[in-house]
């Protein structure tokens, strides 16, 4: 073998480690979206369990208020069901999306549930129900700093899946960039909740 045979079989070496170290961090990346949904999976689920507790302590005051009940019983049942698809494929961007839809739709009936509690001083009082209203705000906080950490990771897999010279393998292995969770989508959501009596 002469001198330039063995240049090109070092650098065909190279170049074959280096796809294989962009492969596995590609890999690892996306990996990690699945397990920062895993982590927002989990106190999604925390705060689906507590919201038949909150429902139930109320009904007994809000027997009149059953639409508002129903509401958010529904909202939490397409919730669960918008998180069991994205359990599946945590950085596909149109189930992402049901699941912003579903959760906003879950929040609107709460707010609503809320502002039916403030109207009610003895539901107001209820120890039960301020005990549970103030897991799920605990819960909420760790929703929220789930869904930043799940941005986090995969803006760092986006960024390796579409800069130089990673998304050449990205694009030979079909590594596609992953979608944000983002808690609203749009200026009608970020509006607050106006409540009438």
């Amino acid at each position: 073998m002469n001198l330039s045979s063995l240049v090109i079989i070092a650098v065909g070496v190279l170049v074959f480690l280096w796809v294989v170290g962009a492969f596995n961090r590609l890999v690892r990346l996306r990996n990690e979206i699945a397990n920062a949904f895993a982590m927002i999976d989990v106190q999604l689920k925390r705060r689906h369990d507590l919201i038949p507790n909150l429902v139930e302590v109320a009904r007994k005051y809000l027997e009149h208020e059953r639409e508002t009940l129903e509401r958010v019983t529904a909202a939490r049942a397409q919730a669960m069901a918008a998180c069991d698809l994205v359990r599946s494929k945590p950085n596909d961007a149109g189930r992402l999306q049901s699941l912003s839809m579903a959760e906003s739709s879950l929040a609107g009936a709460l707010a609503r549930f809320q502002a039916v509690v403030e109207a009610y001083p003895e539901l107001k009082a209820d120890g039960q129900l301020n005990e549970l209203n103030e897991e799920l705000r605990h819960t909420e906080n760790k929703v929220a700093f789930a869904r930043q950490f799940f941005n986090d990771v995969t803006l760092n897999y986006n960024n390796a899946v579409q800069q130089f010279p990673t998304n050449a393998v990205a694009g030979v292995f079909g590594f596609v960039p992953g979608a944000m969770l983002a808690s609203t989508s749009s200026q009608v959501e970020r509006d607050p909740v106006r409540v009438q009596f």
